[in-house]
C-alpha cells in the first residue's frame, strides 16, 4: 500500500491545519536546504503559519539572499529605463541609513574616548588617592610628634617655673647620707 493522493483543498480542522502546516513547513525547508547544497543555490523562504506567525529558511541567510534579489531587481529595472516607483524613496532611504551608520560610528569612537579617559582618571585618581592617603598618614605622625614635643617642652617650661618641691627635698637628704 502506498501514499494515497490527497486534494489540495484548505485544511477545514484549525487543528489539523496547524499540524498539517508544521509538518508540510518542515518538508518545504529541507527541500529548499537540499536545493541549495545540491546546487550551489542561494534559498530565501518566508512563511506565515495560519496564526500570523513567520518563519523563515535562508542559505547563506535569508537577509542576504532578499538584499541580492531586491538589489538585482533594482538594476534590472533602472537599466530597462522604467523609472522604479521605489527608487526615489530607496535612494532617501539609503541616504538615511548612510547618515544614521555615520551617527553610530561617531557616537561609537565617542564613547571610546570617553572610556580611554575614564580608564586614564580612574588610574590616575587612584595613584593620587594612594599618595594624598601616605602623605596624610605621615602628616598625623609628624604632627602626633611634634604634639609630643610641645608637651614635653610645656612641662619642661613647667617645671623651670616650679619646681617640685619634693624632688629638691629628697635630693638634699640623699647628699646628707652620702657625706
Amino acid at each position: 500500500m502506498g501514499r494515497r493522493k490527497i486534494e489540495i483543498e484548505i485544511v477545514k480542522d484549525p487543528n489539523t491545519r496547524q499540524v498539517t502546516f508544521s509538518k508540510r513547513r518542515t518538508g518545504l525547508f529541507k527541500k529548499a536546504n537540499e536545493l541549495s547544497i545540491l546546487c550551489g543555490a542561494e534559498v530565501a523562504i518566508v512563511v506565515f503559519s495560519p496564526g500570523d506567525r513567520p518563519y523563515s529558511f535562508g542559505h547563506p541567510g535569508v537577509d542576504v539572499v532578499a538584499a541580492k534579489y531586491l538589489q538585482q531587481e533594482a538594476d534590472a529595472s533602472d537599466s530597462q529605463g522604467n523609472p522604479s516607483s521605489n527608487a526615489p524613496k530607496m535612494e532617501k532611504l539609503n541616504l538615511k541609513l548612510a547618515e544614521i551608520l555615520t551617527q553610530i560610528r561617531e557616537g561609537e569612537r565617542q564613547a571610546e574616548n570617553h572610556d580611554e579617559i575614564l580608564k586614564e582618571n580612574d588610574v590616575t585618581k587612584l595613584s593620587e588617592l594612594k599618595e594624598l592617603r601616605d602623605s596624610y598618614k605621615e602628616l598625623q605622625d609628624w604632627v602626633k610628634l611634634r604634639l609630643s614635643d610641645i608637651e614635653i617642652s610645656e612641662y619642661m617650661m613647667l617645671l623651670a617655673q616650679e619646681p617640685v618641691v619634693g624632688i629638691k627635698a629628697k635630693s638634699a637628704k640623699r647628699k646628707r647620707r652620702r657625706n
